[in-house]
């Protein structure tokens, strides 16, 4: 596997951009390109040092080395199978110009205009001793005595590996050419100062003169066969000594979606269990595109550079939770903004970096787990994506790595600020100010059919949000003042493909929050468990179930007046009386390989871990354009 391909590349997903006005703050993601669409590859063992969530693919950059491949097959057949034994002696020729020309025509063509080739046939053919050693030659052939003489007289026939001959196989005259100078050599080898004997049979005229007149008559092919040798070995070394130069791509991806909800009943201050206003949202049709520029400077790295805008804004303010947002939402107001600006490199063969201003989170530095996630072509929902303790942090820049430990265990670790390029109050942004997270994942693939995630963050926080933008995100009252917080979480993914079109898996994740200058700790849960069917009716395709539980505040022991759960009862301490339950469907219909329709419906039961809400449901008609 070439190096380039250790470092990954994109096929677009759209991400939230901006934040919400609501309870929970949602994630600013700047989710990266490029998103797999075959989670058959998963079975595989992860190569070394990809930097990358499964989003990425590796770029086709390989053009040379292909062309390196193909000329040095040319090479290795010219002198092994299509001789009798090897000829390294014929006379050379100046003509240059020829020589390029052989060569440039050979490109479009059967290396030497061989007919099928056999089993085996990129093996050496070696040489031969005796007929019998030949198991497809028989005293019966008709051309049995003629190998006979060839291998007792004169030494110069080979067989391949498997000890056969395939006598009965169209050459060339090129091969004609090259088994005939062979025996040639052979005889002259053969031919002491004193006599022409060889092996106790004498060399009569009459052959010598045969074998002048034959060796006459092909000598232009055995010289072309000659010249090509050399056309190629010329080409080989300057594909060696050229084998990159700067090459950039460009990748495409427009999402155009219809979605909606329902209207449901909510209970906007939990106090009596009595809904105080009515969930309203119009059936919305939206867009958002996104364009990737993957260079590489030397084979070894990659520069992402990602522009998007979109109008995909959430719904959540108007139904009084964030447990309904898309996983594709792009609300930029049709703005162009850089999604990504990222550097990715191989400090080593078993160890990439990755650093940049904008891109570079926990999401898109370590390794995806689940299959369906992919906001392009994944699960609709933003809790369907992947465990929601990733998100923590909203991270948007800083420095990253992947480190292949062997070849079923890697480590990945990334540090990211929400803010890194604001140079004004230390609290609010900046490297090491405002919302930072840093954090590790150790993937494992104890067989091919696991693969396993082991998470750890450990994020700061000044305000109070965790900034996963899903579930209970919020750690304290509204009504209390702003207080920092410090977040360390932890949390496993699975996935287990039970064979190649259904795949089974889930999470779970768990944090506590500690605040800076009160007492007191908040802790949160989230879960989910999901099938997924690779193929479903047709090859491409893909089916998805889900789960699960949104963050949920399991325990609040802050001091009164601070405790989000009972917000409206005077804050006091306590975790969440209720829980959510998240249940999706979604199919995605790979129409072509460059478009997708991707049907999807989810329902939240009591919605904000509140049993007085209506359910809500939502439902959305994604189709995705990719180029």
């Amino acid at each position: 596997m070439s190096d380039i391909s250790l470092l990954m590349m994109g096929v677009l997903t759209t991400a939230p951009i901006s934040a919400l006005n609501l309870p929970a703050q949602p994630v600013i993601e700047s989710n990266n390109l490029v998103e797999q669409s075959a989670q058959e590859n998963l079975s595989q063992v992860v190569p070394p040092a990809e930097i990358t969530p499964p989003e990425f693919v590796q770029p086709n950059i390989t053009t040379s080395s292909a062309i390196k491949n193909k000329y040095e097959n040319i090479l290795k057949k010219s002198r092994g199978k299509i001789q009798f034994i090897s000829s390294p002696n014929l006379s050379e020729l100046k003509d240059t110009q020829l020589v390029t020309e052989v060569a440039q025509n050979q490109e479009n063509t059967e290396e030497f205009s061989l007919s099928p080739q056999p089993p085996d046939s990129d093996n050496q053919m070696s040489q031969v001793n005796s007929v019998s050693q030949l198991e497809d030659v028989q005293p019966s052939d008709w051309a049995f005595g003629a190998l006979q003489s060839l291998v007792e007289r004169y030494g110069c026939i080979a067989g391949y590996p498997d000890e056969t001959y395939l006598g009965n196989r169209t050459i060339s005259r090129y091969e004609f050419a090259a088994g005939l100078n062979a025996c040639l050599e052979k005889i002259n080898e053969a031919m002491p100062a004193a006599g022409y004997a060889y092996a106790n049979n004498k060399i009569n005229n009459e052959d010598l003169i045969l074998l002048q007149r034959l060796q006459g008559e092909f000598k232009p092919e055995l010289q072309q066969l000659q010249q090509r040798v050399e056309a190629v070995e010329n080409r080989t070394s300057e594909l060696q000594g050229n084998q990159f130069s700067t090459t950039t791509r460009l990748f495409g991806q427009a999402v155009f979606s219809v979605q909606g909800t329902n209207s449901p009943d909510v209970d906007l201050f939990p106090r009596d269990g009595v809904p105080e206003r009515q969930g309203k949202t119009n059936l919305t049709f939206t867009s958002s595109a996104q364009l990737t520029l993957a260079t590489s400077f030397t084979g070894r790295d990659l520069l992402l550079t990602g522009l998007s805008a979109g109008n995909l804004g959430s719904a959540a303010s108007l139904v009084s939770t964030n447990m309904g947002r898309l996983g594709f939402e792009s609300n930029t107001d049709n703005n162009l903004v850089i999604s990504d600006l990222s550097y990715r490199f191989l400090a080593s063969d078993n160890l990439g970096i990755v650093l940049g201003t904008v891109g570079v989170n926990p999401i898109n530095t370590f390794r995806g787990i689940s299959p369906l996630e992919g906001s392009s072509d994944g699960a609709i929902s933003l809790l369907g994506q992947r465990n929601p303790i990733l998100g923590i942090g909203n991270g948007t820049g800083g420095i990253g790595f992947d480190w292949q430990i062997s070849d079923r265990i890697s480590l990945q670790g990334v540090y990211s600020a929400e803010i890194p390029s604001f140079p004004g109050n230390i609290n609010q942004g900046g490297l090491f100010g405002g919302r930072f997270t840093a954090g590790a994942q150790l993937s494992l693939a104890p067989t091919n059919n696991i693969d396993i995630g082991v998470h750890y963050l450990y994020s700061h926080s000044p305000d109070g949000l965790l900034g996963n933008g899903i579930g209970d995100s919020q750690l304290i009252s509204p009504f209390a003042d702003a207080t920092a917080f410090d977040t360390q979480a932890i949390g496993t993914t699975v996935a287990w493909r039970v064979n190649p079109n259904l795949q089974l898996g889930g999470w779970g994740g768990f944090t506590s929050s500690k605040p800076f200058n009160i007492s007191g700790s908040v802790e949160t849960t989230n879960w989910m468990v999901f099938a997924a069917f690779p193929n479903l009716l047709r090859p491409g395709n893909l089916g998805g179930v889900l789960v699960g539980q949104p963050p949920k505040i399991t325990s609040s022991t802050l001091p009164e007046g601070f405790n989000f759960p009972n917000f409206s009862d005077g804050g006091t301490a306590g975790g969440r009386s209720d829980t959510s339950i998240h249940v999706e469907l979604f199919y995605r219909a790979q129409l072509s390989d460059n478009i997708a329709l991707t049907p999807g419906l989810f329902v939240i039961f009591n919605p904000d871990h509140n049993a007085a809400n209506d359910a809500l449901v939502v439902g959305a008609l994604r189709a995705t354009f990719r180029f």
